[in-house]
């Protein structure tokens, strides 16, 4: 996945100090998993539970640990799969490989952009959605490809795209008990 730059805004609020975050779900998190040998689990855990690896919960983490908060950093930054920057409750990931690319991608990804309200490689103000194009996701057979959390949609059309994205839509609307907020 790409490497996700902080907006200015996105910045501001991981810098603030008022960043709502329960250092004791840290700790507990350290307490199941020893970081010394599974670090890379243990990071994982975190950002499930927090979203993203903010920095007070990075620091707690070496705190907690004896690991100097500048290796950590070393491997958030390395795995794509970490992230300092916020992120949508919703991931919505788009394959723009070559099958993909060929077959249509760029028009799945307008249609996800138009009916989510979001730009590709961005996330909404109210994050529920984040929205990434990624180089490929293995299921060229079945392009183009998207993902939406841990349910991948093959052979897609801008129309069934559109569709699917509506159902999120209902979807989190139907959460919130149907106060709209996009």
């Amino acid at each position: 996945m790409p490497r996700r730059e902080a907006t200015p805004e996105q910045a501001a609020e991981a810098a603030s100090p008022e960043l709502d975050v329960d250092l004791s779900q840290v700790q507990a998190l350290v307490e199941e998993i020893d970081p010394q040998g599974n670090l890379i689990a243990l990071l994982q855990r975190a950002q499930a539970v927090f979203g993203y690896l903010p920095e007070p919960v990075v620091d707690e983490i070496a705190r907690l640990s004896g690991i100097p908060s500048s290796r950590i950093y070393g491997i958030i930054t390395f795995y794509a799969q970490f992230t300092t920057v916020p992120t949508g409750r919703h991931k919505v990931w788009v394959c723009h490989g070559t099958a993909c690319h060929v077959a249509g991608a760029t028009r799945i990804t307008e249609a996800m952009e138009q009916e989510l309200e979001v730009g590709d490689g961005e996330t909404r103000a109210d994050r529920e959605f984040t929205l990434d194009s990624v180089a490929c996701m293995g299921a060229c057979s079945q392009a183009p490809v998207m993902r939406v959390d841990d349910e991948t949609f093959g052979n897609l059309s801008a129309d069934e795209t559109r569709k699917v994205a509506r159902k999120l839509l209902e979807q989190v609307l139907a959460e919130r008990g149907g106060e709209a907020d996009a």
